[in-house]
């Protein structure tokens, strides 16, 4: 493995009459250029900014489009232009023996534009090059002899086996240090070790003394089900638990003595009895202790780090004859690193909104929690599934009456099932009476809304949704010619529950929860506590919100404080993980009048 230290920097030092050489020249290049690839590999790292996308032409030819990366040194390796190879005629494809070759693209510096050295000597050349060019080069590499870097020395994470034979391996991992209050998540990971055609079953019990489960136990059931995996492929098991607030510095979690089985095709293998593992409790938050940990890695680990200085592309898989080979298919997928850049933000923050709510984005943007985690136990999935976002329709000038435009297909990021999808004109309205230049909606006929200074695009509209694939297309019928070339509307999208999913309800059939005291008069400013009784159901933690601003204040333990204005103010009050189980409580807000002898005399 080459070097791809840059560091020590050193730059020129300039001084009266220092006669320059082309080595200080070339000293005062290295330096710039060196401090330029630092900083690109410490802060973006190695791997595809845009592009340098893979594709079969043809069985023996590829296209690699257009893109650029960074190598781990810190060098920008540019394709300027998309590129068409036969993969034959790409470096190293006749030491492809097995049947899947992965390309890869390096840096690659050329000497160019060669010019006459004026003052040469005898044994200097008398032609020398005047510029370097930065290229790239592609080549091919065997699956197998495949290279794919250290794992950074961290202890970010503890793991303990829970079984292990020729065939499987599984363990279990979490993190070292763990936030107090917060949540967790704690991983089974499987991995196989073989080629056998073999098929697994494992179980065991975990005791979890300072963690509890959604059904607020103390245990967890962990295992896998009958899984057949090919060789190094592993399979996660993810299940998430609270961290209770305790004033221990330390806690274990514990594998139940005898409660670990492992069988693969029905025969028992060897297992882990018991064991536990030591973590660390903290009061600071995970971006604290997540940045703690990174911040640890040393430049000598990050330079180990590094396999090589290519970047791969796409894993390429072969049918090979005695005479010639065939290109069945490319994998780019888990081929592919690709660095995340400021300038992609604010796209990257729009592709997101197909996958977290706007509330949550900002928390991930914000270095918080991110998505609602998934708890172990029979947590409940929130029923309402909801998506928006703009079409345009575009007409063409020769738009008339009667005329039938459609959208193209359009992905309304739900996924595939049964999805209602509505369709609303947007427009900007110049109506004084609805405020000048404002963006508006309608949801029906635009031409009810229509005003004799601003006539909108009356047109009757359908929606055609693919339920298997996800999608929906809108169509547009003209019902008067118009002038616009683009027709604009809001798409709408709602999931309806499947059956499955319908049938979690009756779990809260007869679970419900109710307050103390529903309906308080108090002073304005004053507080008071509005405690929560649960009903055929356990204690869970609940969350408190004003349902209008204005309202006062209600803390997370339900500590209500009035506001200076009079009024009714309404509480909602819900289980944090079943938000379908809630209640309503009520504060009547009054000023209190101030003890006066002389109160209700006349004072005029």
């Amino acid at each position: 493995m080459s070097s791809n230290q840059l560091y020590p920097f050193e730059r020129n030092r300039y001084y009266p009459g220092k006669m320059l050489t082309s080595a200080d020249f070339q000293a005062e290049q290295n330096y710039h250029i060196n401090k330029g690839r630092f900083l690109n590999g410490l802060m973006y790292g190695q791997g595809i900014i845009c592009g340098m996308g893979v594709f079969s032409l043809d069985d023996q030819s590829i296209l690699i489009e257009s893109g650029a990366a960074i190598d781990g040194s810190g060098r920008d390796v540019i394709i300027d232009s998309s590129t068409v190879k036969k993969l034959s005629a790409i470096e190293g494809f006749e030491s492809v023996t097995s049947d899947v070759a992965r390309l890869k693209v390096r840096f690659k510096e050329q000497d160019v534009h060669s010019v006459y050295s004026v003052n040469h000597k005898e044994d200097d050349n008398e032609y020398e090059y005047n510029r370097i060019s930065e290229g790239y080069e592609l080549f091919l590499q065997d699956k197998s002899e495949v290279d794919e870097g250290l794992d950074l020395d961290t202890e970010f994470l503890v793991r303990e086996t829970v079984f292990k034979s020729e065939n499987y391996i599984g363990e279990i991992m979490l993190p070292s240090t763990v936030w107090k209050t917060g949540t967790l998540k704690i991983v089974l990971e499987i991995r196989k070790l073989s080629e056998a055609d073999v098929r697994l079953t494992c179980r065991g019990i975990l005791e979890t003394p300072v963690f509890r489960t959604a059904d607020d136990e103390h245990e967890i059931e962990i295992g896998a089900e009958d899984i057949s995996l090919k060789k190094e492929e592993t399979v996660r098991k993810e299940y998430w638990v609270k961290v209770e607030d305790t004033p221990a510095i330390e806690s274990e979690l514990i594998l139940r003595s005898g409660t670990a089985q492992a069988f693969e095709d029905g025969n028992a293998i060897g297992t882990a009895a018991h064991f536990s593992i030591r973590v660390r409790l903290s009061d600071a938050a995970p971006l604290e202790l997540v940045g703690r940990e990174i911040g640890k890695t040393n430049l000598e680990m990050l330079g180990a780090s590094v396999a090589d200085d290519s970047i791969a592309l796409a894993d390429i898989k072969l049918v090979k004859t005695s005479s010639s080979y065939i290109i069945d298919s490319i994998d780019e997928d888990r081929v592919k690193r690709y660095i995340m850049t400021p300038s992609q933000e604010l796209m990257r923050n729009e592709f997101l909104s197909y996958y977290v709510k706007p509330t949550e984005l900002v928390k991930m943007n914000a270095g918080g929690q991110g998505t609602e985690p998934v708890w172990s136990g029979n947590k409940k999935a929130d029923l309402a599934n909801i998506s928006t976002g703009t079409l345009e329709i575009p007409l063409g000038r020769n738009a008339r009456e009667g005329d039938i435009r459609y959208s193209g297909e359009i992905t309304h990021g739900l996924g595939p099932g049964n999805i209602y999808v509505d369709i609303g004109y947007s427009f900007v309205s110049d109506n004084p009476d609805m405020g000048a230049n404002q963006k508006s909606t309608i949801y029906g006929n635009p031409d009810l809304f229509s005003y004799s200074s601003q006539r909108l695009a009356d047109v009757e509209t359908a929606v055609k949704v693919l339920n298997e694939k996800g999608t929906f297309v809108v169509a547009a019928r003209l019902l008067r010619s118009v002038e616009y070339l683009v027709l604009t509307f809001r798409w709408v999208a709602i999931r309806f529950p499947s059956g499955d999913e319908i049938e979690l309800t009756e779990d809260y059939y007869d679970k419900s929860i109710s307050v103390d005291n529903p309906t308080v008069i108090m002073g304005t400013k004053e507080s008071h506590f509005f405690g929560v009784r649960f009903n055929n159901m356990k204690a869970v933690s609940v969350t408190y919100e004003l349902t209008a601003p204005g309202s006062g204040e209600i803390s997370s333990d339900g500590i209500y404080t009035a506001p200076t204005k009079e009024g009714v103010y309404e509480i909602r009050i819900y289980c944090t993980d079943m938000p379908v189980i809630c209640t309503y409580a009520y504060a009547i807000v009054r000023k209190k009048m101030i003890d006066d002898p002389a109160q209700g005399e006349d004072k005029g």
